[in-house]
């Protein structure tokens, strides 16, 4: 892999995160958008902060800076803000991307925490990437379960809507 190909991939994310957002999150009501569900990290919005403070807190890590504070838990609506800061976090990995060179890719930049520390760029990123569509896939689910139509989220579509 090169640095091109992380590029890629990250579109892909990036572009399915925003699909799950579009068509399947903003149709829910608030009540599904908040309902507790005993699986994973609960309700549709917190598996989207979860998906969102993730990204931030490894990239944040590549960076070598703190991560910022959780987004606080809510039981209202709170779209608006969840998008906002999402659209900042999505910002701020295609900055690192763009600067992304293929001799990085071998780097070990973590130096805290320390289980983090032995990470390869380019097992971090793989990492983020996987994260997100696991956790798109049980959002997928859930949101299918509330019964709003999903949509695939499969890398190999993307390549066909992108050669």
């Amino acid at each position: 892999m090169n640095a091109d190909a992380f590029r890629y991939l990250y579109d892909y994310h990036f572009t399915e995160n925003r699909r799950l957002w579009d068509n399947c999150v903003t149709p829910l009501s608030p009540e599904q958008f908040t309902r507790n569900v005993a699986y994973s990290h609960g309700s549709v919005r917190d598996q989207i902060i979860h998906l969102v403070d993730v990204d931030e807190l490894w990239f944040n890590e590549l960076r070598g800076i703190q991560p910022s504070e959780p987004f606080p838990a809510a039981s209202l609506d709170d779209r608006k803000e969840i998008r906002t800061k999402w659209d900042r976090v999505e910002q701020s990995m295609r900055d690192y991307l763009a600067q992304l060179r293929d001799e990085m890719l071998s780097d070990k930049p973590i130096e805290e925490p320390e289980e983090d520390k032995g990470l390869i760029v380019w097992q971090v990123l793989l990492h983020v990437v996987n994260h997100g569509t696991d956790h798109r896939a049980q959002l997928l689910r859930l949101i299918h379960d509330l019964g709003v139509k999903t949509t695939s989220q499969d890398f190999i579509f993307y390549i066909y809507d992108h050669p």
